[in-house]
């Protein structure tokens, strides 16, 4: 085998290796992941992710936790710390919502 389809291998193991990686990561949180933040005192807090560090919901064409599409799209959530989420100031002068917007 030659040193060129060498270091392809390896690239190309690589590269797999990452997308697996990171849709096990985009997985959509589990029952008892929600449980904790709730028990923690967290609420859910609607355009307040960057995109793709979303916690779940991101709206039509995404699946689940990662996956939103823009920086505060307004149906993609984030676990906040309870009572906080209104007051988040976001660069578009608007705040965070409990409600999808």
């Amino acid at each position: 085998m030659s040193a060129k389809n060498i270091i392809s291998s390896f690239v190309l193991a690589g590269a797999v290796t990452t997308a697996l990686a990171t849709i096990a990561a985009a997985g959509p949180l589990t029952k008892a992941e929600a449980d904790a933040a709730v028990a923690a005192k967290k609420e859910k807090c609607f355009g307040v992710a960057l995109r793709g560090q979303n916690d779940c919901a991101a709206g039509p064409g995404t699946t689940c936790q990662g996956t939103s599409t823009a920086d505060f799209q307004g149906n993609a959530w984030k676990f906040v710390q309870g009572g906080t989420c209104t007051g988040i100031q976001l660069p578009n002068g608007k705040t965070g919502s409990l409600k999808p917007v």
